[in-house]
């Protein structure tokens, strides 16, 4: 693959020189070889790009109908480079080319349509009745908007921010992960290529100091962030002390409950998909399963079989079910997991190591742990790694209480042959989200967590919602 080389970055429609010297090179986890570098950005290309964003306000100014006329300009960009974007996030974090395609510009494509239609269809203003006469409810754009995101899904988690803020009138400066950056580089491109008004859309690599340089300027009115939850945690304490809106996608520790009468190889493909999707990387992922005490051998049994049998290897091969882990830091870190696992008394059925026939790359093999205990490490805390905890339980009672026994609450899953008995039992979870015999995110209806997952939700309607403030226009004594 071509590396790409970036020397400057996207700021009020324009590739401009940073004012800073310094660089990050991206690295490709399956083969630990450099494959392009971008500028890090200091407080300085911030404010540049801040003042760009604000300086574009007039986008707020057009017609929500000329707003959607660009952002189907910008969908059939994406659509035009979507082999490259994903094939370029494979290669960036080690995502497997299959998840890919589904995952990255088909999603960003769609999202784009969606709130550009919706944008169409929003009651803008509305007159309503009251007590001394009619009141004129508005909606308008918060502002200028922050927008920081991941490494693991780096273009959907944009996109469940950044059209729908568009679709508002916000205009934006996107900090993106710095293992990710130069997929966000490309939208950057497919930007100016649509022809999306100068400084709508500004781009800002770097680090940490970047981020935080972004969430603490004055001149963001609203920040949407996606991470872990000691970052989120800190965001929104910052976001609170300036009085700024924030929502917040945090990280994950949840539960797919296997009932006595599931037949997990009657549904593989959605089980994998549900607890180790993207080799684990993903916050909503069910890695603590639990397995009835009538069952647990078996279930054990039969899930290990399934993970032992997933192909672990090259990302851009279509046989691969598994990829490297985006870091060797990352890497490092799923490893002291499974060491405090073995240490905790769980039983390791299969994985444990780093693969004997892969020299190269970050990888480690999917790990099942038997005899887990709710109270372990591997089971209270995220671990963002293919590992999963099998937990018995006795009756449907204890099965919900050991799933809401945890300080996360972003997802879920429930495994019946009886659709029923599965709603009343996701009814009882305490989680943002929730899926029977699967989980597969609806994009038209909204994501989000509780407790510790999170504040406030993305997609669907109630995304949009987030990036629109409400003035009352009071109109005494007049009549509706």
């Amino acid at each position: 693959m071509t590396k790409r080389i970036y020397d400057s970055i996207f700021v009020g429609g324009e590739w401009v020189a940073p004012q800073t010297s310094d660089t990050l090179s991206v690295v490709a986890p399956a083969t630990e070889e450099v494959i392009g570098q971008t500028p890090i950005c200091g407080a300085e290309d911030i404010d540049r790009a801040v003042a760009a964003a604000d300086a574009a306000r007039g986008w707020a100014q057009l017609s929500a109908a000329e707003r959607a006329e660009i952002m189907n300009r910008f969908a059939d960009e994406i659509d035009r480079i979507a082999t490259d974007l994903d094939t370029q996030v494979s290669t960036e974090m080690g995502m497997p080319i299959t998840l890919s395609r589904m995952a990255n510009a088909v999603v960003a494509s769609t999202l784009v349509r969606y709130y550009a239609e919706l944008a169409r269809n929003l009651d803008w203003e509305a007159s309503r009745p009251g007590m001394l006469g009619t009141t004129m409810v508005r909606r308008e754009p918060v502002g200028v908007v922050g927008i920081i995101v991941p490494w693991n899904f780096p273009v959907s988690l944009l996109f469940m921010k950044l059209p729908a803020a568009l679709a508002a009138g916000c205009t934006t400066v996107i900090k993106p992960s710095p293992e990710t950056v130069l997929s966000a580089n490309m939208i950057a491109e497919a930007a100016a290529a649509a022809g999306v008004p100068a400084g709508v859309i500004n781009v800002v690599p770097g680090g940490a100091d970047a981020g935080e340089a972004l969430v603490e300027h004055r001149g963001v009115q609203k920040i949407a962030f996606t991470g872990s939850t000691g970052v989120g945690r800190a965001i929104a304490a910052r976001c609170g002390d300036l009085l700024k809106p924030v929502t917040l996608e945090l990280g994950g520790k949840s539960a797919g409950i296997i009932c006595d009468d599931a037949d997990l190889f009657a549904s593989v493909e959605q089980f994998v998909a549900s607890t180790l999707v993207n080799t684990g990387q993903a916050c909503y992922a069910s890695t603590r399963v639990l397995a009835p005490r009538s069952r647990y051998a078996e279930l054990v049994d039969a899930i290990t079989a399934i993970v032992s049998s997933l192909q672990v290897g090259d990302p851009l091969q279509e046989a691969t079910h598994m990829g490297p882990l985006v870091t060797g830091r990352q890497r490092e870190r799923v490893e002291n997991y499974i060491a405090s696992g073995r240490a905790s008394g769980a039983r390791v059925t299969t994985g444990g190591s780093r693969p004997a026939d892969l020299s190269r790359g970050w990888f480690i093999e999917p790990t099942v742990f038997a005899d887990v205990d709710n109270s372990m490490p591997i089971a209270r805390e995220e671990i963002f790694g293919p590992v999963l905890s099998v937990i018995p339980y006795g009756d449907i009672d204890e099965a919900v209480a050991i799933a809401n026994d945890s300080e996360f609450g972003l997802a879920g899953t429930v495994w019946t042959s009886d659709e029923q008995r599965g709603l009343d039992i996701a009814r009882r979870i305490q989680t943002g989200t929730f899926g029977i015999n699967g989980y597969l995110m609806d994009l038209w209806a909204p994501f989000g967590g509780v407790k510790n997952s999170g504040l406030g939700r993305e997609l669907g309607p109630e995304g949009m919602e987030a990036y629109l403030r409400t003035k009352s226009i009071y109109r005494t004594g007049t009549q509706q």
